[in-house]
């Protein structure tokens, strides 16, 4: 399994975890419970698929809509759907922050592969990353995480940075991939509890 590969799934099952407890906290139904969850995990992945001329991956493998449907049956069993306090769970902000810097890399990876410039990878990463979950805010009239959320879209600018320039010294492989991984992570998780911020004007 590549890189790509199991950055892919980890984000996809770290996302659909994300948007159930969203749905879930906004009290939406079944159905809502159900699109939010899909668009989180698949939605950034459907983007940078179309822009780098590839047929979207849940559109050609089943494993995709599988991972999702079972991370939605295992939050259903374990009762996820009775939490309360939704902003305050470490563990909901630790997926949410797995399922970013996943993506980040994955979007990155496919510029790199479709011989994407400086910049292209940059935009990949970050609207892979932040994609599904922004479509998903919007549906359900909530102002997108990439707007307010303490250096939340500038991880995913920095982890497809790193990635690049792994990629650019010959260095790139799953070890420091992963490293870039826990990195990006870690980055994320200080960002949110010691509220970093990006200047205002």
């Amino acid at each position: 399994m590549t890189p790509l590969e199991i950055a892919d799934i980890i984000g996809i099952i770290s996302f659909a975890l994300s948007g159930f407890l969203i749905a879930v906290h906004y009290k939406l139904d079944i159905l809502g419970v159900f699109i939010s969850a899909f668009l989180t995990a698949l939605g950034g992945g459907m983007i940078r698929d179309v822009i780098a001329n590839k047929t979207p991956y849940v559109l050609s493998d089943n494993l995709p809509i599988i991972l999702v449907s079972s991370t939605l049956f295992l939050s259903f069993i374990f009762k996820l759907h009775k939490t309360t306090d939704l902003e305050g769970k470490t563990w909901f902000i630790i997926s949410d922050a797995i399922g970013l810097v996943s993506f980040a890399i994955t979007g990155a990876l496919i510029g790199i592969r479709a011989d994407f410039n400086f910049l292209g990878v940059l935009m990949l990463a970050f609207l892979t990353a932040v994609g599904g979950g922004t479509i998903r805010d919007i549906l359900i009239n909530k102002v997108p995480s990439i707007l307010v959320s303490e250096f939340y879209g500038t991880v995913a600018i920095i982890v497809g940075l790193i990635t690049y320039f792994l990629h650019l010294g010959g260095i790139s492989s799953i070890v420091t991939l992963t490293i870039t991984f826990i990195f990006g992570v870690t980055l994320r998780l200080l960002a949110y509890y010691k509220k970093w911020s990006l200047p205002k004007l």
